[in-house]
């Protein structure tokens, strides 16, 4: 165990502190879990993408036998994938569908990979991604968010029926919130003591909520619009009909329910679009599941591509992301919220994280939770996020202090990766989208590849 972790991976914490670190880590990765049904659309349910991560998180955590502390949640790679499988369905019911069975294309890409990881061994991986490309590609990953980040900050109030937020742009009120999230969050982190130190997103997170209640309790008092930070209208909505059972309980809708309506409109030629839709992406999605699973294993202090072994948590990566889409419809990938709030609190212990996905699972039912985590404004997030996000992109710069950068087959391999990644460099082939990081890492190891191969001949 590395010695600056607080808790490691097989470290249980008490049970009181175990629930509230749960807490935490589902706070993390919360709001990019439940965006991805958002953003797609056509019906998909928050609530059930939450349940499904809680379940590909356990299937993960079965598959690493319990030694690999990440969550798994809601890919953004595979958006692209989830509105082709809707817009080349003949019914809504086929569309759904249709993200069971891409999900599961994906998840045999990854069955396919272990089992040549499992009888070849990881040392062409290590080759083929070194510190000179993984280092910087873990960097970019966090940079990429940076934007999503500071919009979030600059995001608040009600929202359109697109789930835009309605009032955005330059705000001293969403400004303010976010500061005090942002300021909680690191001087928990750095000055804390005991307990508050190993929570300080929970305690800036509900230092920004109540700082934007007040502003909002002072615009709806006033009638000034531009006050009204939270939008209560997830709350508004539970007793829209009244009390009832449904105001605290409520079985999400599950995505398996809606597919088997749709297995009459299921055919050939839609099958082809979902295997081009989603098997290319898998492929994508596998070079940062390689670059999520090197930042964490130099956190833990293990490398965790040898133990529990890159085979077992490519396997849990693609059957519980498939298991996951079975109930919520989006495909699962480890997540680099989760990743940071490990990095940032100290605290590598599993069985957190495991008890996160149980508490994912539950809290999915629970109405009134749901409505107050649908109820954080974007900036009170944002807050978080730019900890989060640019805790990733340290973890990938301290890497590359470990690069000999005085060689120049390693100084323009990073070059290049950081360039076209943080420039955007994103690429569309038919219907397949290589996002900007995909492009800089395919581009990083064929650099790589061809500068080494001339520095072997020119020494030869």
């Amino acid at each position: 165990m590395e010695k600056n972790l607080v808790y490691g991976i097989h470290d249980k914490p008490k049970f009181g502190n175990l629930i509230v670190f749960a807490i935490q880590q589902l706070l993390a990765i919360m709001a990019a879990t439940i965006a991805v049904p958002n953003i797609v659309g056509n019906g998909m349910s928050a609530s059930a993408a939450l349940f499904g991560a809680g379940v590909g998180t356990i299937v993960y955590q079965l598959f690493t036998k319990f030694r690999s502390p990440v969550f798994l949640g809601s890919s953004f790679a595979f958006i692209g994938s989830m509105v082709a499988a809707f817009a080349g369905a003949v019914s809504a019911s086929a569309g759904y569908l249709g993200l069971i069975v891409g999900a599961l294309f994906a998840g045999l890409v990854y069955v396919v990979i272990a089992l040549v990881v499992k009888f070849v061994g990881v040392n062409w991986i290590n080759k083929l991604m070194p510190a000179a490309v993984i280092g910087p590609t873990v960097a970019i990953i966090g940079l990429s968010l940076a934007g999503a980040a500071i919009k979030d900050v600059f995001s608040y109030g009600p929202q359109d029926s697109n789930g835009s937020f309605i009032m955005s742009g330059f705000s001293w009120v969403s400004l303010i919130c976010a500061l005090v999230t942002l300021f909680v969050v690191v001087l928990c982190s750095t000055y804390g003591k005991k307990m508050t130190k190993l929570i300080p997103f929970i305690i800036g997170i509900l230092a920004g909520y109540a700082v934007a209640l007040i502003f909002t309790l002072i615009g709806r008092a006033t009638d000034n619009a531009s006050l009204i930070v939270i939008d209560f209208a997830p709350f508004e909505a539970l007793v829209a009909d009244g009390v009832g059972l449904s105001t605290f309980i409520e079985v999400p809708e599950f995505t398996f329910l809606s597919a088997i309506k749709g297995v009459k409109d299921f055919d050939m030629s839609y099958l082809a679009t979902v295997a081009v839709a989603y098997i290319p992406v898998a492929f994508v999605v596998f070079a940062e599941h390689i670059a999520d699973h090197k930042n964490l294993s130099t956190i833990v202090g293990q490398d965790l591509l040898e133990n529990p072994g890159l085979h077992r948590t490519l396997l849990g990566d693609g059957v519980g992301s498939f298991a996951g889409a079975i109930f919520g419809g989006c495909p699962n990938t480890t997540y680099g919220e989760s990743v940071g709030c490990v990095a940032i609190t100290r605290n590598a212990s599993v069985a957190t994280i495991t008890t996160t996905a149980i508490m994912a699972i539950l809290i999915a039912f629970v109405s009134p939770f749901v409505a107050f985590l649908d109820s954080i404004p974007g900036c009170v997030m944002g807050g978080v996020c730019i900890t989060l996000y640019g805790f990733i992109a340290v973890s990938g710069l301290k890497m590359i202090q470990k690069v000999d950068l005085e060689d120049n087959a390693n100084l323009f391999t990073v070059s290049v990766i950081l360039i076209c990644g943080i420039g955007g460099m994103a690429m569309a082939i038919g219907k397949v989208t290589l996002t900007s990081i995909a492009c800089a890492l395919i581009l990083g190891i064929i650099v790589n590849i061809v500068l080494n191969k001339f520095k072997k001949d020119k020494a030869e």
